[in-house]
């Protein structure tokens, strides 16, 4: 059972919602910043590594990808912060990636090196279930799990063949559309989780569109974790390198601050 599985039983015999936490690796002092989300209470961390083609990714992570790329990030370099993160940290790591990379870099290569640099899990966005032998035996032999995507347009077939090849958990985006912040989230979103919950037995974690506490507040009792992304970006892009991983610190306190006001669901349009 890697870190991953170990997490979602804690969460689950705590009755927890837990937090995973998303960094472009190579934008910003990411081994800082994978720290300083830890400690602000991030109880997994998502290393994405940058693509030139992120087509499920909004402008944020986009342009996070454009100066990580330019900074010069590899999957090598993802694979360095991985193993740096190990030296003091023991949080779950999952690499978060297009396709593409991976088959450049070679799958079998491609877990050798995860699984050595201490990644635990691997989410790669654009593969469909269609698809995961071509990835997943490799990455279960090397100890790393296999996660997969549902949507509010999967079908229940989609939705059963998700739960039989996704390892650790399921990722549920919560709209349809890219990566980015949201003032409010769908107001359909709390029944759909409620009915992909009672279809699947693997943990569910929500992402796309959460940054505020109150959303945090409304899925907490609907999924057992929250993906936060693009707000994280977006604020260490917002100043210096120096006040990067404060400032990433600063979003998931935000997020998680108990002291915040009740929720509230905005009307259908």
């Amino acid at each position: 059972m890697n870190r991953v599985r170990k997490l979602f039983t804690r969460l689950r015999a705590g009755h927890r919602c837990g937090l995973i936490a998303y960094v472009t690796c190579g934008d910003g002092p990411t081994v800082e910043i994978v720290h300083a989300l830890e400690d602000a209470g991030a109880d997994a961390i998502e290393l994405g590594v940058p693509f030139s083609d992120p087509i499920a990714d909004g402008p944020v992570i986009q342009m996070a990808a454009q100066r990580a790329l330019k900074n010069g990030t590899n999957i090598g370099d993802v694979f360095a912060i991985a193993d740096e993160v190990r030296t003091r940290s023991d949080i779950p790591l999952i690499a978060f990636s297009y396709l593409n990379p991976v088959l450049r870099y070679g799958v079998d290569r491609f877990a050798d090196d995860a699984a050595t640099a201490g990644i635990d899990s691997v989410l790669l966005t654009d593969l469909p279930t269609e698809a995961a032998a071509e990835v997943r035996p490799s990455f279960r032999k090397r100890g790393l799990g296999s996660i997969f995507l549902l949507a509010p347009t999967s079908s229940d077939a989609r939705i059963a063949a998700v739960n039989r090849v996704s390892d650790d958990f399921i990722y549920y985006v919560s709209t349809t559309g890219v990566t980015g912040t949201r003032n409010e989230l769908d107001p359909t979103l709390l029944t759909r989780l409620d009915e992909v919950r009672a279809r699947v037995t693997k943990p569910l974690a929500v992402g796309f569109g959460i940054s505020q506490h109150v959303h945090y507040e409304l899925l907490r009792d609907h999924c057992d974790a929250i993906v936060v992304g693009s707000a994280i970006v977006r604020a260490v892009a917002s100043g210096d390198a120096a006040g990067a991983p404060g400032r990433a610190a600063a979003v998931v306190k935000t997020i998680l601050d108990r002291d915040a006001p009740a929720p509230l669901l905005s009307p259908a349009t």
